[in-house]
């Protein structure tokens, strides 16, 4: 159907993207006509579910594709069949897709408020640019073959010295490197799932990943998180009656609240865990930004009971897309069977250059200096919310979010539309929730937070009553 090509330059979305878009505008895929399922076309091309489901989300905030619930995505009315791509307007629709599509732009002036990563002045761009020039005067340290499936030897030797440092104790038979941690996500769920398992999500949470795991057929059940970590109350209550197969937590300075569980509630979600036959996949993305002795599951329950995923995207660079799992060997064992048959290895340069800045010792140097600017960014960022008359879920102690509302009911979804236009992107908490749930919160990426015009915009609405 597709003609997709693993060498080329062009990363396997863009291809996707491209190609659909070619045969929209020639009118080989008529308005109206429905397209491949996204686990359909994933099996057809050889790709993984998310990477077809993120071509399709890029689309549909293109205005090439609408996704329809329960149907599937189809064609939209194109008014001009000589363009590829519509104008870059306003959509007249906003949600997650648009946010995701948005937030990827690069718009001089722009302000990125609702983003989920950091600038590229707060990235480790020194030790990548070191590790590049080392690199290539060594040529025989880098791998140009397929290498090992499981990764790159001297890096997975490098996170077990991290993990061990945070009392998780494992061995390299445990870590396997990945595309990113959504692929590592979506790797440890396809290996505890099948179609029609109910699996448990914070809510709010990752929203970026809801499209994937509604495309391998499961069925999403969100659990309220609270200041200290996800409602017990509801997580028992729910576990009794869905019997869900897996809870994906994010334990460290949740995304979108900037939130960290307290040691006490994660002890009660092992207990639950434990009681109801549920595993526990620990999204600990964010974990490096958060302060050393801040509890995990990995910690307390140790790998047998606890799947770990982060990456290095939001320390080092994301475009190095530099992911791994780590658990028991025995669950690693199937999660390299699932690896190595949609994408046989992961990227071994990419590797090379984190296992180089691992190595070299100043990585954690960058840590300790990275958290500390972020930590003294939540301080003032919060004096600023607070004077213009947010108010805050929570004060995070670092990392890069918070989340805040108006002190009155107002229309997000109409705010957002009226800041995109004033080249401000904000990012309301619906776009957070499995089913779209209405949220009076809005998340904000404190790196985002030093333009006077922001805080212009959002006082005038502040004092805007209904």
């Amino acid at each position: 159907m597709l003609k997709l090509s693993m060498a080329s330059h062009q990363p396997l979305v863009a291809q996707i993207v491209t190609q659909i878009a070619e045969r929209i505008r020639t009118g080989d895929w008529p308005e109206g006509m429905r397209l491949p399922s996204i686990r359909r076309l994933s099996a057809d091309s050889g790709v993984s579910p998310l990477t077809v489901s993120n071509a399709y989300n890029r689309l549909v905030a293109d205005g090439l594709l609408e996704a329809r619930r329960a149907s599937g995505y189809f064609v939209t009315r194109q008014e001009d069949s000589g363009r590829v791509l519509p104008q870059r307007t306003v959509a007249t629709s906003v949600d997650s897709l648009w946010l995701l599509q948005r937030a990827y732009e690069s718009t001089p002036n722009h302000i990125q408020a609702g983003c989920g990563w950091l600038p590229d002045s707060y990235l480790f761009g020194s030790g990548v640019k070191q590790a590049l020039s080392s690199l290539g005067r060594k040529s025989e340290l880098i791998n140009l073959g397929y290498g090992n499936p499981y990764g790159h030897e001297g890096l997975r030797e490098q996170i077990c010295l991290m993990l061990s440092r945070q009392g998780i104790a494992c061995n390299t038979s445990s870590i396997i490197m990945t595309h990113g941690a959504s692929q590592a996500l979506e790797l440890a769920v396809r290996c505890l799932a099948q179609n029609g398992d109910t699996i448990f999500v914070e809510d709010p949470g990752y929203c970026n990943f809801f499209p994937a795991l509604q495309a391998l057929g499961l069925n999403i059940v969100g659990i309220p998180r609270l200041q200290d970590g996800p409602c017990l109350e509801t997580l028992q209550k729910l576990a009794q009656v869905k019997a869900p197969k897996v809870f994906i937590i994010n334990t460290r300075l949740h995304n979108p609240t900037g939130t960290s569980c307290s040691a006490p509630v994660l002890h009660q979600v092992l207990k639950l865990a434990e009681l109801y036959g549920f595993t526990l996949i620990e999204d600990d993305i964010f974990g490096d930004l958060a302060a050393e002795k801040t509890p995990t599951l990995a910690y307390l329950g140790r790998l047998e009971q606890v799947i770990r995923v982060s990456s290095f995207s939001k320390t080092i660079s994301p475009g190095l897309r530099v992911g791994y799992v780590a658990c028991s060997p025995s669950m690693a064992h199937h999660i390299l069977k699932l690896k190595m048959a949609s994408s046989l290895t992961s990227n071994g340069i990419s590797e090379a250059i984190v296992h180089h800045i691992l190595a070299d010792g100043r990585y954690r140097l960058h840590l300790a200096r990275l958290r500390e600017a972020l930590s003294e960014l939540q301080k003032s960022a919060g004096k600023k919310f607070q004077k213009c008359g947010l108010i805050p879920f929570e004060k995070p102690d670092g990392g890069m979010f918070c989340l805040m509302r108006f002190p009155h009911e107002i229309d997000l979804l109409a705010l957002t539309k009226e800041a995109a236009l004033a080249g401000i992107m904000l990012a309301p908490g619906s776009y957070f929730s499995p089913n779209n749930a209405p949220s009076p919160w809005l998340r904000f990426n404190i790196t985002h937070t030093n333009s006077p015009r922001l805080f212009s915009f959002l006082n005038q609405r502040v004092f805007q009553k209904p």
